[in-house]
């Protein structure tokens, strides 16, 4: 198989010399075809094979790893176009139903956006190092300032410089210019390829771009596990024997259940639960569980610090409801910006989960309306102008530095930078009778009424959804609530009715005090959105019955989740040296929550909801101070965990208010 592939590339090589020779012919055919498309009135309806060329290349590196890298070329010969790079672990094979494909013979549904496709780039696809059709060896966020490299590693900068290289030299009818764009992995690949840039690179868009693991993007968030989403990713994203163009479709797991909270809670430990896996499942899962505080291993794969040469104009974008890589795109954005004065970085957060932007409409999520459809508009009016202006010369409107969009209100915002300076920092405190109020509390912490308690069992766990499901669905950033806030094992504080709109632009920080009967536990905290008790009926459903329909989901009273996240109590001093709690002894804990921009109108509720366990997003905490990869069953007890709200000892979290 491999000398197959290697003699197809040969021959596309060939191909690539060939491609001068006809410019005039190909030139005159497009020409043709887009005349008559112009006639019906929408060009992109000629199908890509005909406005394109498809390429494949083995580019040799420094090191004389090659990597494999496929590459579109307009067919119009009549002017020249900048590259438009995606460098990817995932493949960058034509994928269908069946699976994924090489072949110059196989063309994808899209390239870019329309808007990209009509105007004309030269668009490339490159496997990175270690993946698929590319040699060498694959490395987790492949660190950046390793100083010794094994034979077939790499660095993701010096790889891009290479590729650059070699493209400019060796595909005709470009004109000098470099963008590179790509989400979640991709954009991790993004970022780490623009430091110490080559001068060609002229446009940049990290998109969901992982920055570091362990503090808030996809494995650790506030130094507890994210089990549900790693677990289910790397049960299929597995170690392959490269170069190959294997494997053809990612095999899901068989969980046995559509429920995951079961199937997880019967393994319970991570011992077990790791035990459920093959050996090549575990190959990169595993060491993700091992080092479950911030060593050596992660520090190494942190990019943010090493952002700096970057001479590129960069457009960083992310999704406020994103349950993977929410936290990526804000340091990215913030790093850039701090360590590269005079260069462009600039910040589009929207209504979207994962990669939302790039696929859907935008005009809802789940039972959450946003009343446009945003990803369209974020599309046509802010990604594709920021490329034709960097890499055409396209003068089009301003550029502002922060775009965003502003959830409750549902309108696009635009600032001079993020979060707006104009926000103020101001505190919801938790007082008695589950009050949620703006004042510090005037009681006294010798009154007895100045704590509130729940007992947590990691055996019984807070859900974090209210139906069944296995791995993290994305509708759980906005799901109702209101199924916790009835459990005993949830506190809840809430506002009254708000008499004006309160807009919240910037980070959410739990400040608390605490304790325990144990001698650790987890702490989350959730901010809602209540709904108003009279509000829009959803629009009933069309479907012919002639039987008793199920109960419509009813928005009136509905407790949206706005932001949620936990810290791992043995943290709260810092996630390098875990420490146990003194049961019954009082601590504070401060955490941050990534930013939100939401405004809660008038005649809803602010609503904070404290729980100790959200399972399986989060794997549980046996609330006995162990290491939690190796815990055994009997370690996982019940524990007393008290949250306290007097005038020395207040607890609330930490908003940045816009003013009205």
């Amino acid at each position: 198989m491999q000398k197959t592939w290697k003699q197809m590339l040969v021959v596309a090589t060939v191909l690539m010399s060939a491609n001068s020779l006809a410019a005039t012919g190909t030139t005159a055919a497009y020409q043709l075809q887009t005349a008559a498309a112009d006639k019906e009135g929408d060009a992109s309806k000629i199908p890509l094979r005909a406005r394109y060329t498809k390429y494949e290349y083995q580019i040799p590196m420094r090191d004389g790893v090659k990597l494999y890298t496929v590459v579109y070329v307009p067919k119009d010969k009549s002017k020249t176009y900048p590259f438009l790079m995606n460098r990817t672990p995932y493949g960058s094979g034509v994928f269908d139903k069946e699976g994924s494909h090489y072949g110059v013979d196989f063309f994808p549904a899209s390239l870019g956006t329309k808007e990209m496709e009509d105007s004309g780039y030269i668009f490339v696809r490159q496997d990175v190092r270690g993946r698929y059709l590319s040699e060498g060896v694959w490395q987790e966020m492949t660190p950046h300032g390793k100083k010794t490299h094994a034979p077939g590693e790499g660095n993701e900068s010096q790889d891009m410089y290479d590729t650059v290289e070699w493209l400019l030299k060796n595909v005709r009818g470009n004109n000098g210019n470099v963008g590179i764009w790509g989400i979640s992995y991709p954009g991790f690949y993004t970022s780490a390829s623009i430091i110490d840039s080559h001068p060609a690179i002229k446009a940049a868009s990290p998109q969901a771009p992982i920055t570091d693991l362990f503090m808030g993007d996809d494995s650790y968030h506030g130094g507890a596990f994210m089990l549900a989403a790693n677990f289910d990713f790397y049960a299929s994203f597995n170690k392959e024997q490269n170069p190959t163009p294997l494997p053809k479709k990612w095999e899901k797991f068989d969980y046995g259940t559509e429920d995951a909270y079961q199937f997880f809670l019967s393994k319970l430990t991570l011992p077990n639960i790791l035990a459920s896996l093959t050996d090549k499942q575990r190959a990169y899962f595993a060491p993700t569980i091992e080092h479950n505080t911030y060593d050596e291993f992660w520090k190494i794969r942190n990019l943010a610090p090493h952002l700096k040469n970057i001479k590129a104009a960069v457009l960083t974008v992310g999704g406020w409801y994103d349950a993977e890589d929410l936290q990526g795109p804000l340091s990215t954005y913030s790093n850039i910006k701090k360590n590269n004065p005079g260069t462009f970085s600039g910040l589009v957060m929207g209504p979207w989960v994962h990669g939302g932007w790039a696929r859907y409409d935008g005009e809802k999520l789940g039972h959450v309306q946003f009343d446009s459809k945003t990803g369209d508009y974020y599309r046509k009016n802010i990604l594709f102008p920021f490329f034709e202006l960097h890499l055409k010369g396209v003068v089009g409107k301003p550029i502002p530095e922060a775009q965003v969009f502003e959830t409750g209100s549902n309108i696009w915002r635009s600032y001079a930078a993020w979060p707006p300076k104009e926000a103020q920092i101001r505190t919801l405190y938790f007082a008695e009778h589950g009050q949620l109020t703006w004042s510090a509390p005037a009681v006294s912490k010798s009154d007895s009424s100045t704590y509130d308690e729940y007992v947590s069992d990691p055996k019984k766990p807070v859900p974090f959804i209210s139906y069944p499901a296995t791995g993290a669905p994305q509708e759980y950033m906005v799901s109702d609530q209101r199924f916790a806030s009835t459990r005993p094992d949830v506190l809840v504080y809430q506002t009254p009715v708000l008499e004006q709109d309160v807009t919240i632009a910037g980070p959410v920080n739990p400040k608390l005090f605490v304790s325990t009967s144990g001698t650790d536990a987890d702490w989350v905290v959730k901010l809602i959105d209540v709904y108003p008790d009279e509000y829009p009926s959803l629009p009933p459903s069309t479907e012919k019955r002639n039987d008793v329909a199920p109960p419509e989901t009813q928005l009136a009273g509905y407790q949206q989740l706005v932001r949620g996240g936990p810290l791992r109590g043995k943290f709260r001093h810092g996630f390098e040296t875990p420490e146990a709690f003194t049961p019954g002894k009082i601590e504070s804990i401060n955490y941050q929550l990534p930013d939100i921009n939401h405004t809660f109108r008038r005649g809803h509720r602010i609503m904070v909801q404290v729980q100790s366990s959200w399972f399986p997003l989060v794997d549980l905490n046996p609330q006995k101070f162990v290491n939690i990869a190796t815990a055994k069953p009997e370690d996982f007890q019940k524990a007393t965990q008290r949250v306290y709200h007097s005038r020395e000892q207040s607890s609330g979290i930490e908003v940045h208010v816009l003013p009205n």
